[in-house]
Order: C-alpha cells, then sequence, then structure tokens
C-alpha cells in the first residue's frame, strides 16, 4: 500500500529538520509551484518525483519504493544545501566541488548512512568523468586579478 501525500510530507518534514533544511529547500506534494521547483504525485501504484518549469515538465522519476523517493528529494536537497554552505565558505583557489560534494555526503549521512554511501558512490563517477580541478580555479583567480 502507497504512503498519502500527507505522510510522505511528515517524514520529508522530520527528515528535514534533522539536517536543518528550510521549507522553501522541500518539494510541493500534490501540486507543482513551477520554477523548476520539485513537487511528489503519489498513484494506486508509484511515487512520483516531478519538476515543472514554465509549466512544462521537465524530470519525472517514478518508483514503488518510498526510501527511493526519500533518497530523490533529500539528494536534491541536500545539494542545494551544501552549494549554498560551499558559496559562504568558499576557498578561493579550490575547486567548489569539493567542499560542496563533502557537504551533501555530512548531511545525508544525518539522514541515513545508505543514502550518504550511495550519493558518494554517484559523485566518485562524476569525478571519473570531469575530476576536480583546483588548477583551473587558480588560474582563473589570477586572470581576475589581472596577473
Amino acid at each position: 500500500m502507497m504512503n498519502t501525500l500527507p505522510e510522505i510530507e511528515a517524514d520529508v518534514q522530520k527528515l528535514a529538520q534533522r539536517i536543518g533544511a528550510s521549507a522553501t529547500d522541500l518539494p510541493t506534494y500534490g501540486y507543482s509551484r513551477d520554477g523548476g521547483y520539485p513537487h511528489v504525485e503519489v498513484d494506486a501504484t508509484h511515487y512520483h518525483y516531478v519538476v515543472v518549469e514554465r509549466g512544462r515538465e521537465l524530470k519525472r522519476k517514478t518508483t514503488t519504493a518510498l526510501d527511493e523517493l526519500l533518497y530523490w528529494i533529500f539528494a536534491d536537497v541536500t545539494h542545494t544545501m551544501a552549494f549554498s554552505y560551499e558559496l559562504k565558505h568558499r576557498l578561493k583557489d579550490q575547486d567548489p566541488r569539493r567542499r560542496a560534494f563533502a557537504k551533501q555526503i555530512e548531511l545525508l549521512g544525518i539522514i541515513s548512512p545508505a543514502m550518504a554511501a550511495r550519493r558518494a558512490s554517484e559523485i566518485e563517477e562524476i569525478l571519473k568523468r570531469n575530476p576536480y580541478d583546483d588548477e583551473r580555479i587558480k588560474q582563473l583567480n589570477r586572470m581576475r586579478k589581472g596577473n
């Protein structure tokens, strides 16, 4: 039996409190606020995680597993939180993803070690294709200074 939207919202709220996520970081339930913000839908057999922008559906993920839906929600929530954190604590000669990815894994670990491990594995794959590049960041900083 599928959880209802109010049950999912309550679960998400509890987990969000553990990591200090704000209401604006969270999806809506049963309706879209548009603007690229995600929302959750439930039908008789599936959970749907949907992103709509300018009235156009950009992304729809569908699952029968509540844990999968929660992972999708918190992968996005912690991504936003982690990059906001990085921006406030930027190290000028370091690839910003270093700090942001580490923060995201830390936040997910507060919710679930399994979520953190899964995201760490996904980040590892991202970095295989696009490795950290501190040297490029240093070069950009030198160019901005005119050196």
